[in-house]
């Protein structure tokens, strides 16, 4: 009886611990919304982001992976990407980042200097 207790408190543990999928209208397709046409017409794709796994407008951009001193040169960030343990401040040359999609760990580069890694989750 103690032993079923235990998986059935496990079990419920493990479902608490799942993301969730679900759109802000309760479903689990992509959002149908004002929203989804306005990045479709942008040239993005309504993605699940994030920790949480929001749901938001991901662009992809042209100039993806051109190297880069500056952010001016990119349509999105000039990026070191990963966390690279480089100290913010050394000279450095960067790529652009490949989408709009903010979440992960990089180092921005601005006029040939990495600044600090920042991982968003």
């Amino acid at each position: 009886m103690i032993r079923i207790s235990i998986i059935a408190a496990a079990a419920l543990l493990a479902a608490a611990c799942a993301p969730q999928t679900t759109t802000s209208a309760g479903s689990d397709a992509p959002m149908q919304s004002a929203e989804a046409s306005a990045c479709a017409t942008r040239g993005g794709a309504m993605k699940q982001v994030g920790r949480m796994q929001s749901w938001q407008c991901v662009i992809s951009y042209a100039d993806a992976g051109k190297r880069c001193t500056d952010g001016a040169q990119c349509q999105g960030d000039c990026r070191v990407e990963g966390n690279t343990g480089v100290a913010a401040g050394t000279a450095a040359t960067g790529v652009c980042q490949a989408t709009s999609d903010r979440f992960g760990c990089h180092a921005t580069v601005v006029d040939g200097k990495v600044g600090p890694t920042l991982c968003i989750d």
